[in-house]
């Protein structure tokens, strides 16, 4: 079912015309589609991922479906070395983020349909090619697969796994014995976090060893070992979901960038280059739509990319610098890449905030207006830096350091935190 909406809603708004002035979410499909992608689909995927684990993955998905029945009847090759390299999540995160915003994904169906449906269709042929009857697309190249498996780290539930249980054949039963086929490739018997189940339920009640079952939102996050933390994951997590994320919600509503825009179309002006000011180009490379008088022109593209990377850099950085010094206190090597996951609620809560938005500008376009919004949005941020604030003190806690050590390297990490809030309230309460 989900597949046949996800189909028409992508597909078809792009071989129709943009909405007229007065149209309507309730009578015209291109809106409609545009509020169930942009306006509850991509929001609440994030919020449920943090609620409920990787569920959407595993039961709602349409590519992570799409890609597992192809590679039921495709040539079944083994996923190559390349595709396993740990830095693919982050590659395709930032990618398809800084794309999406120079067509102007949010807006236009047909941008919607070139990175949603190319995606889609890379999936099926990542299907065909390899596995039997496995998700190698969502294991390895799956743009929203490293955001979601971070994120997924911090939900209350889990399928738990009893060592001895499984070693024990008491009790055992021939239905509990049947092989789980675990889509994302995942060594059951071993598993011992979120990050990579999709949440499905195949493996419930298999060798009488697994169950859903209750956690605390920071058990799996505290128990990490420094050797189990991925340098891509951490730079996903902060560079990507935190600092790009963060340039791209922003440049549109950000005075700065207007400044900047106008004094580098000013200079060249003066200095008589006028190239980067054409906007003959191609919708798929840049937004081009007159007809709606918005289109991009190069300088435009250009310092799109520029806001995007230095606010990337520059949160980005900021959040590393500190949480190394935080783990140059506390003694510990490599202990900054522990440290970063503490910033998972921030990441998390500051990405649906920064979707929602589109979601309550979708509902003020039809008349709906949400009561205290600026509360909502001051709330949300307070539960997110007190979540984060209180994983940095588990994980602090959980070093072998000593308490004057733990204290100073504590407000280390809470100044490393404060590029996780200070952007959102110049988006949502200054500018």
């Amino acid at each position: 079912m989900v597949l046949f909406f996800y189909f028409v809603l992508v597909t078809v708004p792009a071989f129709l015309p943009l909405p007229p002035q007065g149209a309507s979410v309730l009578d015209n499909l291109t809106l409609f589609a545009q509020f169930a992608f942009w306006g509850i689909w991509w929001p609440f995927a994030i919020l449920s991922m943090m609620l409920v684990g990787r569920v959407w993955c595993g039961v709602l998905c349409p590519e992570g479906f799409l890609s597992e029945q192809a590679s039921r009847i495709g040539f079944g090759f083994a996923p190559p070395r390349w595709m396993k390299w740990g830095g693919w999540p982050f590659v395709a995160f930032i990618t398809t983020t800084v794309y999406g915003q120079l067509l102007s994904v949010y807006e236009y169906p047909k941008a919607t349909l070139l990175i949603l449906g190319g995606s889609t269709l890379a999936a099926v042929v990542v299907g065909l090619l390899w596995g039997r009857g496995k998700r190698v697309w969502c294991r390895y190249l799956c743009p929203a697969n490293g955001v979601f498996g971070l994120l997924a780290r911090v939900a209350p539930i889990h399928f738990a796994v009893d060592a001895v249980a499984w070693k024990r054949p008491d009790g055992d039963t021939a239905v509990s014995r049947i092989p789980v086929n675990c889509a994302p490739m995942l060594n059951l018997r071993v598993k011992s976090g979120n990050a990579g189940c999709h949440m499905c339920g195949r493996c419930s009640g298999h060798r009488n060893a697994m169950w859903l079952s209750a956690r605390t939102p920071a058990s799996e996050i505290v128990a990490l070992d420094t050797r189990e933390a991925n340098r891509w994951e951490v730079h996903l997590l902060i560079f990507g979901l935190i600092g790009v994320a963060m340039g791209a919600f922003q440049w549109s509503a950000s005075p700065w960038f207007v400044k900047a825009k106008l004094a580098a179309g000013g200079w060249l002006l003066a200095q008589g280059h006028t190239e980067l000011l054409s906007d003959a180009i191609p919708w798929w490379v840049l937004t081009h739509y007159p007809e709606a008088n918005d289109v991009f022109t190069w300088l435009d593209g250009a310092m799109i990319l520029f806001y995007i990377g230095a606010t990337a850099l520059l949160v980005g950085g900021w959040i590393m610098l500190w949480l190394q010094a935080a783990a140059r206190i506390l003694g510990v090597a490599d202990g900054h890449l522990r440290l970063a996951y503490g910033l998972t609620p921030l990441a998390g809560i500051g990405a649906f905030l920064g979707l929602s938005a589109l979601t309550l500008t979708l509902l003020a376009a039809e008349g709906v207006r949400v009561p205290a919004v600026a509360w909502l949005r001051g709330g949300l941020l307070a539960i997110a830096i007190v979540g984060s604030l209180w994983l940095g003190a588990r994980l602090i806690a959980s070093m072998n350091a000593s308490d004057a050590r733990r204290i100073a390297g504590g407000l280390a990490y809470a100044v490393a935190t404060s590029a996780g809030i200070v952007p959102w309230i110049f988006l949502f309460y200054i500018w």
